[in-house]
């Protein structure tokens, strides 16, 4: 089915008259305008799953290929096989496929399947790392240059990093920043190089090169951005050069735009393909596809190129495609990112600012790729939902019904995102949303929101290592009030400074890593798939927000004395580099209100956490003008977190995973899914646009009796948790046993899908610690329990 349509017209009007057939006009036609093309042309789908067509022979056969032959050698060895000798780049692998029936949707990474490429531009430490950890040899010649001739992203980064960001980064409360690995956060317009080809692109982007003349009244810093401007627009139309070296490899001419459905898929395939054989970035978002597709469907179906079941067959081998994306990672970064995720994130649904909604047969054509006759459940695509309670009925409850079913699904808030991003926003890896080609995302990871009340409290010295990290002066620690308790509101003051030092020296480490990673790591093909003037978001981030939340109420409502460090020894709070008088334990008494119960004490002082966050950060100069914005997520590197973090008022211990993302304490919110969602749904999103994220489980009886109960009581959940601002909705319908038998007998549970915090992950991949992590969260039994 990839068999090259020949090129017979002349001219790029004739081509362009030839692929375009059948579809209505507009601006689309005159300027790159790819939302203009969707609204103009898609056909809302307001039934149910019953057009779908089963999976055929050739897709059953070639992903039990996949399957046999490499990822159950995956699952033994985690990793498949790794190129030492050839850096990655578009261009940089002659053709490979998965075996000689791989025909519907081609193009690999590499050569074959699963085999991992190095990306040194991003840093050469941690090339070399994963290249051992993967039991080879690095070639010394590759190791030569990048450690002599070619500086990295790493090496500009930490050759200009201060002694409080290394301070911060070596106490952890920094942790995971992008100063090794690529920033990723970044969608480009894929569906360009199918709607307008390649050709077209290069002539649009040099347009935009020379539309910014040189002028002799500008000032140095002008002068700088004017070379800057030209310098990414050149590497930008060298990338899309490469991408039509792509296409010639497996036979695909992408100078011209897509004729049929097939080669709109496929061609809209091969520019994510250039993006991740020449980036690792920590998310590789592919965007919102399913509209755009079915446009191209709708019409071959109307012609009778295609049959329903060749529809469905392209969509499953797209999918197989995306879960066979690999990455070269260290066991380090594998800690803060488990399973092995690369964030294809697929958006999908929600409704068009003229208020049709955007569901279309391929959305269903999609999710059924999850189902058992298909690819089965899988973590990539990292398929999301823009929910709606006004959604068809349908359409929700097939997603309800696929989420019941793997786990494998996310929902977000359709009215939240298109009330500010607009009607073709996606998500960016996990809650993250920006408009499709015109908007990117500075990365920021996250920080330690929890510690840094820790570092209220003891003045800026850590509990678990004993050393001072925020400068002597800048904070006094917090003195007991003459009945032995610490004051809520003296904590809180102090809470304050602690975050603005923090906010700074934050900050000052993004603008260096992303002065950097566009110096000397910048993403040249995603960036052709984007306007001219792109806006920027600084992404910054937050984790271990109910703790905070928890610790303060518990001083504002109950009675907390400290408990010093001369005191602790012969337990595991005792820090033994600290000195006499630092607080590493608390004693609380009483009764406090919970933050995940929908009780306004508590939520309102969580709330203004997330408030107080991100003021502090919004005050601050960022490079290249971004706009900040926060999210509260922290993939799972809540482990990490907790790991490197002391015991907190709220009871929370040493050493213990922090709750995911805006997650309440695992076992806390104990009235019910409902009352959990309701809590998070008042953080203002405001103050958290780049997303809010919830992970939700719950036990298939806590959902009903029988699957049509069930899927009637989680639409419900659904549509009831988005009308109280809930942002994000991860759902796991799920038995604790399960999860417990597949810890012991992986090899029964290859494909157990779970949510974590914004995206899925095969269960059996995740550390033992992980593991355990998942399972000790909250497992509700019902929407509403007291």
């Amino acid at each position: 089915m990839a068999e090259v349509v020949s090129q017979t017209a002349a001219t790029q009007q004739e081509l362009n008259d030839k692929a375009w057939e059948g579809f209505a006009g507009g601006h689309w036609q005159e300027d790159i305008d790819v939302r203009d093309f969707i609204q103009k042309n898609y056909t809302p789908y307001e039934g149910d799953e019953s057009f779908l067509a089963p999976a055929t022979a050739k897709t059953k056969h070639l992903w039990k290929t996949l399957d046999d032959n490499y990822l159950a050698v995956e699952r033994k060895q985690r990793v498949y096989d790794v190129d030492t000798h050839t850096p990655a780049d578009i261009d940089a692998f002659p053709a490979g496929y998965i075996d000689d029936q791989d025909d519907v949707i081609v193009g690999l990474q590499t050569d074959v399947p699963c085999k991992r490429a190095m990306m040194p531009n991003g840093g050469w430490r941690m090339v070399e790392q994963a290249i051992k950890e993967a039991g080879k040899e690095v070639d010394p010649e590759v190791k030569k240059i990048y450690t002599r001739y070619r500086k990295t992203h790493n090496d500009g980064v930490f050759g200009v990093y201060t002694d409080r960001i290394k301070r911060a980064r070596h106490n952890k409360i920094l942790t995971g920043l992008p100063d090794a690995y690529g920033r990723g956060r970044i969608i480009g317009d894929y569906r360009r190089v199918a709607l307008y080809g390649v050709n077209a692109l290069i002539k649009f982007k040099q347009r935009d090169k020379d539309s910014v003349p040189y002028r002799n009244d500008f000032t140095e810093t002008e002068i700088e951005h004017w070379i800057r401007f030209r310098e990414e627009h050149d590497e930008q139309i060298k990338a899309l050069k490469k991408l039509i070296k792509l296409g010639q490899e497996y036979n695909l001419d992408l100078s011209r735009p897509a004729q049929t459905a097939q080669e709109a898929v496929q061609w809209t395939y091969m520019g994510y393909l250039a993006s991740v054989k020449s980036q690792d970035g920590a998310a590789m978002s592919i965007g919102r596809l399913s509209a755009f597709f079915d446009i191209y469907f709708e019409r071959d179906l109307k012609k009778g190129l295609i049959t329903e079941t060749d529809a469905q067959e392209i969509i499953d081998n797209i999918v197989m495609k995306l879960r066979i994306v690999r990455f070269l990672r260290t066991k380090d970064y594998d800690k803060i990112f488990s399973g092995d995720p690369y964030w294809a994130t697929w958006s999908d649904a929600g409704f068009g600012e003229d208020g049709r909604c955007m569901v279309t047969k391929t959305s269903f054509r999609l999710l059924n790729t999850l189902t058992l006759d298909h690819l089965g459940p899988g973590p990539e695509p990292n398929i999301t939902i823009f929910w709606d309670p006004k959604l068809p009925d349908g359409y929700k409850r097939f997603c309800a019904r696929i989420s019941i079913d793997t786990s494998a699904i996310q929902y977000e808030s359709d009215k939240q995102i298109r009330g500010h991003w607009g009607d073709d926003a996606a998500i960016a890896c996990c809650v993250s949303p920006m408009r499709v080609g015109k908007q990117m995302q500075f990365f920021a990871a996250r920080v330690n929101s929890a510690k840094a009340l820790l570092y209220a409290i003891n003045g800026g010295i850590d509990e678990m290592t004993g050393l001072r990290v925020i400068d002597e002066g800048y904070i006094d620690p917090v003195k007991p009030e003459a009945d032995g308790t610490l004051s809520f509101e003296k904590v809180k003051a102090n809470y304050e400074k602690a975050l603005e030092w923090l906010s700074e020296t934050y900050v000052e480490a993004l603008n260096i890593i992303h002065y950097m990673h566009d110096k000397y790591a910048y993403e040249a093909i995603e960036m052709a798939l984007h306007d001219k003037e792109v806006y920027r978001t600084l992404g910054c981030g937050m984790s271990g927000l109910s703790i905070a939340a928890d610790s303060l109420s518990a001083l504002k409502y109950a009675k907390v004395y400290p408990i010093y460090n001369k005191d602790a020894k012969g337990t595991d709070e005792y820090c033994e580099n600290g000195p006499d008088d630092l607080i590493v334990g608390y004693k609380t008494v009483g009764d406090y209100p919970i933050y995940g119960n929908d009780d306004d004490r508590a939520d309102d002082l969580a709330k203004w956490v997330v408030s107080t966050v991100m003021g502090q950060v919004r005050r601050l100069p960022v490079y290249r003008n971004a706009v900040p914005t926060q999210s509260i997520l922290t993939i799972t590197s809540n482990v990490e977190y907790g790991k490197n973090t002391g015991s907190f008022p709220s009871g929370h211990h040493k050493g213990t995973p922090y709750a995911p993302g805006a997650n309440p304490e695992n076992g806390r919110d104990t009235h019910g899914m409902l009352p959990s969602m309701f809590s998070v749904g008042k953080i203002d999103y405001d103050d958290a646009l780049d997303g809010i994220s919830l992970t939700n489980t719950i036990t298939p009886e806590g959902l009903g009796r029988d699957e049509d109960d069930r899927i009637t009581n989680l639409v419900g959940i659904l549509d009831s948790g988005n009308g109280h601002g809930l942002y994000h909705a991860n759902i796991n319908v799920l038995r604790k046993e399960q999860l417990e038998d597949a810890m012991n007998n992986p090899e029964k549970y290859p494909h157990l899908t779970v949510r974590v915090s914004g995206y899925a992950v095969n269960f059996v991949r995740l550390t033992r610690e992980q593991q355990l992590d998942v399972i000790s969260r909250t497992f509700h039994n019902g929407a509403v329990t007291d």
